[in-house]
């Protein structure tokens, strides 16, 4: 989709040539006496147009617009949520006339996280995936125009928002792709890609490799597959070496069965969706490449599938990991943290600011946040903050949860430095003890994303997250962008 900022008044808009125009509407008065802004007005006087945000009213050729369809859509108090809702509502609305070019325009003041937020919510609407399609029907929307009282100042803001556009929808697109359209070394090649941007760079270590680096919890959860381990090593260096990088840890289980400790047949097809985390960071490379800001970035993606055969891994097995402590496996469905255990090791070696790890962990994080929050665990109180401020910034939010050492005495066993589970209770929390075990002395957080990587259902798909989330915070560090609003730092408490 070809993204357009216009500066562009109310009254502008009304010759915008369009097949939709989309009019935000905030809550409050407009003195404007324009054919826009009467109707607007008109529409709010009577009650047809509600401020509640995502409220809309279609109008069909109104005189003075050259658009032949407009759309009102209320924004609420026109902050970036009320924004997003609207859009969100407009563009599904608009969809089901096949609009080839769509102009969106703000009836009042903007700002920069309302732009952001409007550009992120047209495209997730419009998103189409057609990569296993027979006969495709990509988005009908070619062209989407943005028009603002100043273009100027709000271009870079703009050009931050397309660019994380094209970085969640491609964690969308890998994402949604099938297991034998996304296996460990597709997802390689599609990183590979990422090197043609500027400042990027790509490695890929195979199984020879990854014997090498002592890398035994990553390697024994592939030893079931056919298909072969990747670990993929992604740089983006936009400081000076001698500055240390942020570095992100994605889980790529491309297809997960549960190994050994099988998992029940409904819905296994969303074990495609194992490599989310990956994807994200795949995402995040790709925004990277195109905003180019001042900072390092490690993307490490530890990539295989977690299948049945004869030498698959089994429960009661002992394995040594790259750090060299030993894991009793329990259970071989909590196969992703043995595969971050070994990435998150590898990671000291480049004397990290910060190790942030994005995984699609647990189904008690699911059961804890539901599809709204990801949840965050983190060993430091200012990298949680600074992570949970960029999640209300870009509305791709996070909840702390804790971290007490207690938590990590169900890890304990006869056999081994640690189990890789312990009991039901508190699993996100006990999986999150876990890996805080491999990660060294810098700062360290984990997003388990189980609850908000896809949607189920009708609306089944990949939802790009966190890529939104992630840009915000690396941008933040870099000083191209900071966090707009101060999160709460009170951990959650879990619920008895």
């Amino acid at each position: 989709m070809d993204f357009q900022l216009k500066t562009l008044s109310i009254a502008q808009a009304a010759t915008e040539k369009a097949d939709v125009l989309i009019v935000l509407v905030a809550a409050g008065t407009t003195t404007s006496k324009d054919a826009l802004a009467a109707l607007a007005a008109e529409a709010r006087k009577a009650g047809d147009l509600p401020d509640k945000a995502g409220k809309l009213l279609a109008l069909y050729r109104p005189p003075g617009v050259a658009a032949a369809r407009v759309l009102l859509a209320a924004a609420g108090d026109g902050g970036a949520a009320g924004v997003r809702t609207a859009v969100l509502a407009a563009v599904n609305a608009a969809k089901s006339t096949n609009p080839k070019r769509v102009a969106i325009v703000f009836a009042g003041a903007v700002d920069a996280a309302a732009l952001a937020s409007a550009v992120l919510a047209a495209a997730d609407a419009s998103y189409v995936y057609t990569a296993t399609k027979s006969k495709a029907e990509p988005r009908t929307i070619r062209q989407l125009c943005v028009g603002v009282p100043d273009a100027a100042a709000l271009r870079e803001a703009f050009d931050q928002a397309t660019a994380t556009v094209a970085g969640v929808e491609l964690a969308k697109e890998w994402g949604n792709r099938p297991g034998n359209h996304c296996t460990p070394t597709m997802l390689a090649d599609a990183a590979k890609k990422l090197a043609d941007l500027p400042n990027v760079k790509c490695e890929v270590l195979g199984p020879k490799e990854v014997a090498k680096l002592g890398m035994g919890a990553f390697a024994a959860v592939s030893q079931g597959s056919a298909e072969p381990l990747r670990f993929i090593v992604l740089r983006y260096q936009g400081e000076p070496k001698d500055q240390a990088p942020v570095v992100l840890v994605g889980k790529g289980i491309t297809f997960d069965t549960g190994g050994v400790s099988l998992k029940p047949a409904a819905e296994m097809d969303e074990m495609k969706f194992d490599m989310c985390g990956a994807a994200s960071v795949l995402g995040v490379f790709r925004a990277l490449g195109d905003i180019q800001p001042a900072i390092n970035v490690i993307g490490l993606v530890p990539s295989c599938e977690n299948m049945n055969d004869g030498r698959a891994l089994k429960p009661g097995d002992v394995i040594t990991s790259m750090s060299g402590q030993t894991i009793e496996v329990l259970n071989t469905d909590a196969e992703g943290r043995l595969i971050l255990c070994d990435a998150l090791t590898y990671a000291q070696r480049f004397a990290p600011s910060a190790v942030i790890d994005i995984a699609t962990l647990t189904g008690a994080c699911v059961v804890a946040l539901g599809g709204v929050r990801s949840g965050l665990f983190s060993s430091d109180d200012a990298l949680a903050g600074a992570l949970e401020a960029a999640g209300e910034a870009s509305q791709d939010r996070c909840w702390r949860m804790p971290l007490d050492d207690d938590y990590a005495e169900g890890l304990k066993t006869n056999f081994a430095d640690v189990a890789n589970v312990a009991g039901r209770a508190g699993g996100a929390v006990t999986a999150a003890k876990f890996l805080q075990r491999f990660v060294g002395d810098h700062p360290w957080a984990h997003l388990d994303i189980a609850g908000t990587a896809w949607k189920s259902g009708a609306a089944k798909g990949s939802t790009g997250r966190p890529v939104g989330l992630l840009l915000n915070y690396l941008l933040a560090q870099s000083g191209k962008a900071s966090p707009r609003k101060t999160a709460r730092t009170t951990k959650a408490r879990p619920r008895k």
